[in-house]
C-alpha cells in the first residue's frame, strides 16, 4: 500500500470553448521565456544590447522546435510509419516527443543565423543563454507529467510517480517520477553554469560546453532508469550513448578551448557599451570636468597676477 505518490494529472488539456489549452505546450511555453528572459539579463551584462536574445530566439526556437521533433520522429519511426500508425501524427507535436539533442542542433543553427544578421559571436550569445537553456528544460519536463510520459522503473518510494492512464501499453502503477530527476537536475545545471561563470569568466563558448557536460551526464543515469520503447545499442538505450558521446565532445571542447583563447570576450556586441565601460566612460568624464576647472582655475590666477603687475607700475 502506497502511503504517498506524486499523483498525475487527470487530464493533459483543457477547452476554452473549441480552443485546447494544453499543459505541454504551455510548459514548452512558459520555458522559453524564461530562457529569453535570463538570456537578456545575463547578456546585458557582459555588455550586449536588451532586447538582442529575443531577436535572435526568433531564429533558434522555430529552429529547435523543428529539430526537437525530426529527432524524436527518426529515432522513434515506428510509432508514427509502422503498420497501423498514421504517419499525420508526426506533426502533433502538442501530444509530446521533443528530443534535445536535435532541438540543440539545428536551434543552434537558428542561432548562428540571428547572429550573423547582427554582427554577434555566436560562442558569447551561447553563453548568455546556457542556464536559460538548462532552466527551460526543467520547466518543459513538466510537461511530461501532464501527458503521463517517460517515466521509470516500478516503484514504491514515497515520491513515486502514480500512473493512471492504461494508453498506448501503460500499465497503471507507480514508478520513478525520471521527468521530476531531469527537471531537478537542469535546476542545478543552471545553478553550476552560473557559479562557474561568475568564478571563472567563463568566454568563448566555454559556459555553453559546461552546460552540455554537465546535462549529458545526468541524461545518461537518468535515461538508464526509463521504460519506455527505445532503440538499444550493445544493450545501451540509443539516448545514452548519444549523452556519452555529446559529453565527450563538450568536455573536448572546454579544455582546447581555455587553452586557444582563454578570458572571455571583450566585446559581445558592436555598438553596444557594457555596465564596467559605462562606468569608466562616467569616470572620463570626471576627471575630464576636473581638469577644465583646473585649467580654469589657473587662467583667473593669471589674470589676477597680471592685473597686480598693472596697478604696481
Amino acid at each position: 500500500m502506497e502511503l504517498a505518490f506524486i499523483p498525475s494529472p487527470s487530464r493533459g488539456v483543457l477547452y476554452l470553448g473549441p480552443i485546447p489549452l494544453r499543459g505541454y505546450a504551455f510548459c514548452i511555453i512558459i520555458g522559453v521565456f524564461v530562457a529569453v528572459w535570463l538570456g537578456n539579463k545575463r547578456w546585458i551584462a557582459r555588455g550586449g544590447r536588451a532586447g538582442t536574445v529575443a531577436d535572435i530566439a526568433v531564429w533558434a526556437v522555430p529552429f529547435g522546435l523543428v529539430g526537437g521533433r525530426l529527432y524524436h520522429v527518426i529515432t522513434d519511426y515506428e510509432l508514427y510509419f509502422s503498420e497501423g500508425r498514421d504517419w499525420v501524427d508526426a506533426f502533433k507535436i502538442w501530444e509530446g516527443g521533443l528530443g534535445i539533442w536535435g532541438a540543440i542542433a539545428l536551434g543552434a543553427l537558428g542561432a548562428w543565423i540571428g547572429c550573423r544578421r547582427r554582427g554577434i559571436p555566436m560562442p558569447a550569445y551561447a553563453d548568455a543563454v546556457a542556464p536559460g537553456i538548462a532552466l527551460a528544460q526543467a520547466i518543459g519536463r513538466w510537461g511530461n507529467w501532464f501527458n503521463q510520459e517517460l517515466y521509470g522503473k516500478p516503484t514504491d518510494l514515497p515520491w513515486a510517480l502514480e500512473i493512471t492512464s492504461s494508453a498506448d501499453g501503460r500499465v497503471p502503477g507507480t514508478y520513478h517520477p525520471t521527468f521530476l530527476y531531469e527537471s531537478l537536475w537542469c535546476i542545478g545545471v543552471a545553478v553550476l553554469v552560473i557559479w562557474a561563470d561568475r568564478r571563472f569568466r567563463l568566454g568563448h563558448g566555454r559556459a555553453f560546453a559546461l552546460y552540455v557536460a554537465a546535462y549529458c551526464a545526468g541524461r545518461a543515469w537518468i535515461e538508464y532508469m526509463r521504460v519506455d520503447d527505445a532503440h538499444h545499442i550493445l544493450g545501451l538505450r540509443l539516448n545514452v550513448w548519444t549523452a556519452m558521446l555529446v559529453f565527450v565532445l563538450a568536455v573536448t571542447y572546454l579544455v582546447v578551448s581555455s587553452k586557444k583563447r582563454p578570458g572571455r570576450e571583450a566585446v559581445v556586441e558592436p555598438g553596444a557599451s557594457g555596465g564596467e565601460a559605462d562606468g569608466d566612460d562616467e569616470a572620463v568624464g570626471d576627471e575630464a570636468v576636473g581638469e577644465g576647472k583646473e585649467d580654469e582655475a589657473k587662467a583667473d590666477d593669471e589674470a589676477n597676477d597680471e592685473a597686480g603687475s598693472a596697478k604696481k607700475t
